[in-house]
C-alpha cells in the first residue's frame, strides 16, 4: 500500500518517510548544537545523555508541528525554490514560538539559548536541503507503487482525466489499462493492454501492486474469480472511487454511486465522537475568545475609523447549519452597508468593488472570520467542518449537485478540509469541487483530522491563500 490510514485519514508513505527524515535531522541539530556549544568544557556542566536525547526529541516534535502547519507533509504542496525556503523558515519560526511556550511551562526541557540558536540554524539548512531533494525526487522520479486499471472504457478515461495533474499521479505508477471485450476503448494506445493469460498471472509477471476496477458495466461479466485470485496472490484490489479518494483526498461525485456511501467505511455519526468534538469546540472557542479579543477590538476600531462611528462593525447573515437548521452567523462587516441592495445574494468576486479598504485587509488575514468563534461557543458551528452556506445557495446547489445534502449532516466549520485544499469558490463548478473535499471530511472525520486541518490553516492565513 502506498498510503497508511491513520485515524481514518490517508497519509502517503513518502510523506511519512519525509517526516522521519525531518525527525532525525531536527533531533540531530540539537545533539550537534550541544556538542559545538559546550566543546572543551567540563563534562559535569553538560546534562546527562538521556536528558539531551529527550530535549532533542521534544525540539524535533515541536519543529515538525511548525513544518506541518506550512503544508510540507501534504500531497497538494509541491513547492520548489524560494517558496519552499519561505515555508521552511516560517515553519521553524512557528515551531520556535511553540518551543518557547513549552520551555516556559516545563523549564527542565530548555536547551539553552546558544544551543537553541545553533540548532535552529542547522535545522533550517538541513531541512531545506532535504525538502529540495524530496521535491525533485517526488516530482521527477517514478513512484514504486505499480497500478493496473481493469477497464479501458469511459470510466477509466474519466478517472485519468480527473487525475491529469502530475501531482495527482506522483504517488503511483500506472502500468496500463486492461481492454475488455464488449467495452469501447477510450484510453491512449500506450496505456492499452490485452491479456493473453489470467489476470493474476499478468499482474504477477508485471509486478503489479494494485488493481483498480474501472469497468463501465460491473453487472456484465464481472471477473469475481479472477479478482479473488489476485487478492489471494497478495495483490490489492480496489474500486475506482476508493482509489481516487485515497490518492487525492477527495470523493469524486461524478464517479460516485449511492451504494458506495451506504456500504463504505465512514460517514459515521457516533454519539461519543460528537460529544468529544463538541467538548473540544467549547473549550477551544472559550480560550480563543479570551486570547483574541484585543485583535477583534482593533478590527472594530478600524471599521469605525474608515466608515464613521455610527457604522455597524458586525454583519449578521442567515446560514444553513447541521441537518438544515438555520442560524445567524456573525462576521466583521467587510462590505458596504448597501452591498446587496442591487442583485441580492451573490458570492464575492475577485476584486469585488463592494469590499471596503479595511475589509480587504480583514479578509486577506481572515480576521473577519473571528466573530464566528462565538457561533462555535454557542454550538451553531464547529471549529472544523464544511463551510456554512446561505439558504438560497444551498437550495440551488442541492438541486444541481448530487449528494450535496450529505455535507449537511455535520456542523459547519470556521475552517475545513475544503477551505484548506481549494481556493475561494464563487461558481457552481467551484462548489462541486469543494463538495468533493467536504465529502472526504464527512466520511473520514476524526479529532486527528480536525487537528491536522487547524494546524494547516495557519499556512492559509500567513500566505493569504483563497481570500477575496
Amino acid at each position: 500500500m502506498n498510503t497508511i490510514r491513520l485515524f481514518n485519514h490517508h497519509i502517503h508513505v513518502r510523506f511519512i518517510g519525509l517526516a522521519l527524515v525531518h525527525l532525525v535531522l531536527l533531533a540531530g541539530s540539537i545533539l550537534v548544537g550541544a556538542q559545538l556549544r559546550f566543546l572543551g568544557m567540563n563534562a559535569d556542566l553538560i546534562a546527562s545523555p538521556a536528558m539531551i536525547v529527550l530535549r532533542a526529541l521534544v525540539y524535533a516534535a515541536l519543529m515538525m508541528v511548525g513544518l506541518g502547519a506550512m503544508g510540507l507533509y501534504r500531497t497538494q504542496r509541491q513547492a520548489m525554490g524560494f517558496s519552499i525556503l519561505a515555508r521552511v523558515a516560517t515553519g521553524l519560526v512557528f515551531g520556535a514560538l511553540l518551543a518557547f511556550i513549552v520551555y516556559y511551562v516545563l523549564p527542565s526541557l530548555f536547551v539553552g539559548r546558544g544551543v537553541f540558536a545553533l540548532a535552529w540554524l542547522m535545522s533550517f539548512l538541513t531541512v531545506s536541503g532535504a525538502q529540495h531533494l524530496f521535491g525533485r525526487y517526488a516530482v521527477h522520479s517514478g513512484a514504486m507503487w505499480r497500478v493496473l486499471f481493469y477497464g479501458a472504457g469511459d470510466n477509466a478515461a474519466e478517472l485519468l482525466a480527473f487525475m491529469r495533474r502530475r501531482s495527482d499521479r506522483a504517488q503511483f505508477r500506472l502500468t496500463g489499462c486492461v481492454v475488455l471485450d464488449g467495452e469501447s476503448c477510450r484510453v491512449e494506445d500506450e496505456l492499452q493492454c490485452r491479456l493473453d493469460q489470467s489476470l493474476a498471472e499478468y499482474a504477477q509477471a508485471h509486478d503489479i501492486d494494485e488493481i483498480v476496477v474501472a469497468m463501465d458495466d460491473r453487472r456484465r461479466n464481472f471477473p469475481a474469480d479472477a479478482l479473488i485470485d489476485c487478492r489471494i496472490a497478495g495483490i490489492n484490489v480496489v474500486d475506482m472511487v476508493s482509489f481516487y479518494e485515497r490518492q487525492t483526498g477527495r470523493v469524486k461525485t461524478e464517479l460516485l454511486q449511492p451504494s458506495w456511501i451506504i456500504f463504505s467505511e465512514g460517514f459515521r455519526q457516533g454519539s461519543f465522537d460528537n460529544l468529544v468534538k463538541r467538548g473540544v469546540d467549547l473549550v477551544a472557542s472559550a480560550v480563543m475568545l479570551a486570547v483574541l479579543w484585543p485583535v477583534m477590538l482593533v478590527a472594530m476600531v478600524a471599521i469605525k475609523y474608515e466608515e464613521g462611528w455610527r457604522a455597524p462593525c458586525f454583519y449578521r447573515q442567515i446560514r444553513v447549519g447541521a441537518n438544515g437548521r438555520h442560524f445567524s452567523i456573525v462576521k466583521f462587516r467587510t462590505m458596504r452597508i448597501d452591498a446587496e441592495a442591487v442583485g441580492g445574494a451573490q458570492w464575492a468576486s475577485e476584486n469585488d468593488p463592494r469590499i471596503t479598504r479595511i475589509g480587504h485587509h480583514l479578509r486577506s488575514l481572515r480576521i473577519d472570520e473571528l466573530p464566528q468563534i462565538w457561533n462555535v461557543f454557542c454550538g451553531d458551528m464547529s471549529l472544523v467542518g464544511p463551510r456554512p452556506e446561505r439558504p438560497q445557495f444551498v437550495e440551488r446547489l442541492t438541486e444541481v449537485l448530487p449528494y450535496y445534502r450529505v455535507r449537511g449532516c455535520v456542523r459547519p466549520g470556521v475552517t475545513g478540509w475544503a477551505q484548506l485544499c481549494y481556493p475561494y469558490g464563487a461558481t457552481e463548478a467551484d462548489s462541486n469541487a469543494k463538495l468533493q473535499f467536504d465529502l472526504y471530511y464527512v466520511k473520514n472525520r476524526s479529532l486527528f483530522l480536525d487537528l491536522l486541518i487547524l494546524c494547516n490553516t495557519i499556512e492559509v492565513v500567513l500566505f493569504r491563500k483563497g481570500s477575496r
